[in-house]
């Protein structure tokens, strides 16, 4: 389905490089998404926990801190006093996110036709060369 890989070399240095550049920022950034992801998750096990305690101070007696935590600590959001976490997820998975990966692909459809990984390309086709030519082959600096 994809390019010939030798295509990829028609590419000049400082292309090659800019289209790594831009698939390596988004790279970094699915990996942000990620820990948004975790950092999702990891409120709403705490909020579990906090409403957990809810229950067991009501049952201990400590109305005043059951109250509380009802109904001022469980409603709230995480940001700004009403941003829950998922809030800030979605605003980052259809915002930040969304519009960077698609430049990342306008990118690569206006340098490369497409094709992702051009440098990986690049370093496999001379790595390949290199086993083919032999061990005295010259290293270049």
């Amino acid at each position: 389905m994809g390019i010939d890989e030798g295509e990829s070399s028609e590419l000049s240095d400082a292309e090659r490089s800019a289209l790594h550049e831009v698939e390596l920022g988004i790279e970094w950034l699915h990996r942000a998404h990620g820990a948004l992801i975790e950092f999702h998750h990891d409120i709403g096990h705490a909020m579990d926990h906090f409403a957990c305690a809810e229950v067991l101070f009501r049952q201990s007696g400590s109305t005043a801190l059951a109250n509380a935590l009802r109904d001022e600590h469980l409603p709230r959001g995480v940001v700004d006093g009403d941003r829950w976490s998922y809030d800030l997820l979605e605003n980052f998975q259809e915002g930040f996110l969304e519009e960077m990966a698609d430049f990342e692909e306008k990118a690569r459809w206006s340098i490369s036709d497409g094709q992702r990984h051009v440098a990986e390309r690049a370093q496999k086709r001379d790595w390949k060369r290199r086993v083919q030519n032999g061990p005295n082959e010259k290293q270049t600096e």
